[in-house]
């Protein structure tokens, strides 16, 4: 019952309409009532009381019960409050719509050794505050200043289903309406767009670039090559993606864990699909390392296997 009733709740923010013909509706409709309760300063066991009509001294099952429900509630609506936004040095967030150059990026710890700032686009299953630990990661790997871009998680099973919509174009996904918008504005106004992603970052990634082609196409009615052209400012690196396809144009580096079942069953290791473009102008790097899940690890497992980006894209190590 508490384990049903708590994956319900989870789902309060992103799919109302499950909560709302589940049989633990009621428990989660308490739980939201109690959030609004505490909010004024009452205490967890005043606020389940005043919800439910009985004496704060209820049994502490119920409450157990409900703290786990409250705090379900609140930890999904943390990690969905901030999709698609930046975030930058001690987690800091900021809007999508804010500046690049006015975000606080996180510097190398032993400092900086290029002028690029990257921007780290995560995969499922990540918290803001884990996103932000993993910025500090891949600044003290590639000397560069770096700011995340949030792919907020619902939880493993909707992230998934999430990169299936993406994967055929469908829904709405604020990072890759985030990601859009970045990119095309830095290329307009004549600016580098160094991306790196992660896992279902990738999907992202593959989506907001063929957003970006689409737009030029469009919007500014240029050229297929002309297109590319200028997509070719945009240097991409992926680790363990899930993606098949990305779009010509940009520079890729493309580094695949041949242990990491995600690239194998998701990616560009995807054998059974015909269809997988790693990009026109890309590179692939193999090679092998850890087992299970833990093959599939950013800081431990693809950070020490990266390289020099514009080595590895000229001498294709491996490939």
């Amino acid at each position: 019952m508490l384990i049903e009733a708590e994956f319900a709740l989870t789902q309060l923010s992103t799919s109302p309409s499950f909560v709302k013909n589940s049989s633990f509706s009621k428990d989660a409709e308490i739980a939201q009532k109690v959030i609004e309760f505490a909010t004024n300063g009452l205490s967890l066991s005043e606020a389940f009381a005043a919800q439910r009509g009985i004496d704060s001294t209820t049994s502490s099952l119920k409450l157990s019960h409900l703290s786990s429900l409250t705090n379900a509630v609140q930890q999904n609506s943390a990690n969905t409050d901030f999709d698609g936004y930046f975030v930058a040095a001690n987690g800091q967030t900021f809007a999508p719509s804010m500046n690049l150059r006015d975000i606080p990026a996180v510097a190398p710890r032993g400092g900086t050794r290029n002028n690029e700032t990257l921007i780290y686009i995560n995969g499922i299953s990540t918290t803001r505050m884990r996103q932000a630990d993993s910025l500090q990661a891949i600044a003290d790997t590639t000397g560069s200043r770096t700011i995340g871009l949030h792919n907020a998680t619902q939880g493993g099973l909707l992230d998934i289903a999430q990169s299936f919509g993406d994967k055929l174009d469908v829904g709405n996904n604020p990072a890759v309406n985030t990601l859009t918008e970045t990119v095309y504005n830095e290329l307009r106004a004549g600016r580098e767009v160094h991306l790196f992603a992660h896992s279902q970052g990738t999907i992202i990634t593959s989506r907001a670039l063929q957003d970006v082609s689409n737009r030029l196409r469009l919007e500014d009615s240029l050229s297929k090559q002309d297109t590319e052209n200028l997509l070719a400012r945009v240097k991409v690196e992926t680790f363990g993606g899930a993606a098949q396809r990305y779009p010509d144009g940009p520079k890729y580096v493309h580094y695949i864990n041949r242990k990491d079942l995600v690239p194998q069953l998701f990616g560009l290791r995807e054998f059974l699909n015909p269809f997988r473009h790693q990009g026109g102008n890309a590179i692939t790097q193999y090679f092998n390392a850890g087992d299970g899940f833990l093959a599939h690890g950013l800081e431990d497992i693809y950070l020490c296997e990266r390289g020099s980006f514009e080595q590895t894209h000229l001498n294709n190590f491996n490939h």
